[in-house]
């Protein structure tokens, strides 16, 4: 529990707490109900748990507008049950990484209601406030990422502040001192309190440009013109400022205060920014410990998808750790995203998970995923997310991500709670009801606990570094070595049988979907192996004929 590198490798299970397990009949999950349900998570195998917001909030963003940092939502429990959480964890070897939602807070803050009231209190300078222009439009053209202006007017004041997101959720001005030193406060309250980590939620959100200069277009929107109108502009001045590195410095000088603690980064931009800014923000020992963005969360799923990334983030950042993710709370299911390249949902969810556990980094589960659950289809009416409720049908929001976890198919809510819950539960997550996958040996979730034991085992998979090997689509294949071992992973990224040949004789270990005659190894539809030389060597593949 003292390994100061704890992270590294570790495999961390999100839960999002509104849907995990409710104890009280109200419909919303709560921190009881998850200590409840922690025995489930220590049996697949994880290393740690991340807990979505939890704190006081008016939930316009369901928790990511904070209203108290050092306090938990009464929706939640309270802290002694926070703290009954944190015991049951660590008691069962999970680590604790809670979300702390940094570059904004809810506008029901204490701390917003005084910042609007006037020009002149103790407060004013701690949110981005603005003059309007002549004519009395926003003083940029700075977008919300839901949808219109990231500027709110303030009557009372005069002037516009910024919301990067919803209206109720004002940006921090970071530029500020007391406002970094209020939050590293906040921060110092949770780790007093035995939490092991941090997921930084828009970590690359925290700093605007002090000029308040505006984005430019996006060069790539001629040829397919985004649906939401965020996706328009470049965000180089409101978003991604240098002044964000100092402030990591400070956060990670406090961390390292104490003992075998961590922090992860969500950083809000995909392709080669993207992979900058993790690189930027993991450098050396003085700035974040990790790092991940969308790369992995999006409809990219082919050999070169994947290598690209992994290859890119290496180059970008050589002494940097990454983290992937196939889901999470913010984007759909990667069963339904990925559908169209597999027949059956279970062999796209067993290699899934297969493909995650032999990448080098630490790996994110997301709840449910272990079940294979589908995005849930839900009708316009039953919405709660903001994007989904301002731009259906073209964009659907979030909710699809987000209903309840399903534990028992025969009990009301599928084992949820006893009240009618906030997101509802829908027929096709009621067959992949816990109990149901436990009670079959072949079923994605024993799939997951033999795939997580395996890596786990594995001085390759769990440290290795990663050789790609070149074979054409739909091949994806790479060597992994350490101390002494090398582990050959194979995957086969279609819905069609592949075969490959095998030059100087290899065995197969651990789970797979594939069979080995001779020299000839058949892989079949989103078939994988992870093979291991008669020699001291990785395993020599070329493509059938």
């Amino acid at each position: 529990m003292t390994n100061p590198d704890w992270w590294r490798g570790a495999i961390v299970y999100q839960i999002y707490p509104r849907s995990f397990q409710d104890s009280t009949g109200d419909g919303i999950g709560d921190l009881a109900g998850i200590t409840r349900r922690l025995d489930h998570v220590a049996s697949l195998g994880v290393d740690a748990i991340w807990l979505s917001p939890i704190f006081t909030s008016p939930m316009k963003d369901m928790g990511y507008d904070v209203a108290d940092y050092v306090d938990i939502d009464p929706i939640f429990g309270d802290l002694a049950d926070f703290d009954a959480l944190i015991a049951r964890a660590h008691d069962l070897g999970l680590k604790v990484i809670i979300d702390q939602v940094l570059s904004h807070s809810s506008d029901k803050h204490p701390w917003f209601t005084e910042s609007r009231a006037s020009r002149d209190n103790a407060k004013a300078d701690w949110y981005v406030w603005a003059d309007p222009k002549p004519d009395g439009t926003p003083p940029n053209n700075w977008p919300s990422v839901f949808g219109g202006p990231a500027w709110e007017w303030e009557p009372r004041r005069r002037q516009f502040y910024l919301h990067n997101f919803l209206a109720e959720q004002p940006d921090l001005n970071m530029h500020n001192p007391e406002v970094q030193q209020a939050i590293l406060d906040s921060m110092r309250f949770w780790l007093d309190r035995g939490v092991d980590g941090f997921r930084l939620d828009t970590v690359n959100y925290y700093f605007h440009d002090r000029s308040l200069r505006d984005n430019p277009p996006n060069p790539d929107n001629a040829a397919d013109p985004p649906a939401e109108t965020y996706g328009w502009q470049v965000h180089e001045f409101s978003k991604n400022q240098p002044e964000n590195i100092a402030f990591l410095k400070r956060m990670r000088a406090l961390t390292d205060a104490y003992q075998a603690r961590m922090m992860v980064g969500e950083v809000g931009d995909a392709g080669t920014r993207g992979m900058e800014i993790m690189a930027e923000y993991t450098k050396g020992n003085e700035r974040l410990h990790m790092c991940y963005n969308f790369e992995m969360l999006g409809p990219g799923y082919s050999a070169g998808h994947f290598r690209g990334a992994i290859e890119a983030f290496k180059a970008a950042a050589p002494d940097g750790w990454p983290s992937w993710s196939f889901s999470n709370h913010d984007t759909r299911r990667h069963v339904t995203r990925w559908a169209a390249q597999s027949r059956d949902p279970d062999e796209l969810a067993k290699q899934a998970v297969a493909l995650l556990m032999a990448f080098e980094g630490t790996i994110g589960l997301y709840q449910g995923e272990e079940l294979a659950l589908p995005e849930a289809e839900l009708d316009y009416h039953e919405l709660t997310d903001p994007p989904g409720l301002r731009f259906w049908p073209e964009v659907k929001g979030r909710d699809g991500c987000r209903t309840p976890m399903v534990w028992e198919a025969e009990a009301p809510n599928g084992g949820f709670g006893t009240g009618k819950p906030w997101l509802p539960v829908k027929p096709p997550h009621l067959a992949r009801a816990v109990d149901r996958m436990e009670a079959a040996n072949d079923s994605v979730l024993h799939a997951y606990r033999r795939t997580i034991a395996f890596r786990k085992d594995s001085p390759a998979l769990r440290a290795g570094g990663t050789e790609f090997i070149d074979l054409p689509e739909p091949i994806l294949a790479f060597h992994r070595a350490a101390d002494g071992q090398v582990m050959t992973c194979v995957f086969n990224l279609s819905k069609d049988p592949q075969a490959l040949i095998i030059a100087d004789g290899a065995r197969l270990t651990g789970p797979r979907n594939a069979q080995l005659a001779g020299d000839r190894l058949d892989l079949g539809p989103n078939g994988f192996a992870f093979l291991q030389a008669d020699h001291k060597g990785g395993v020599t593949l070329t493509h059938a004929a």
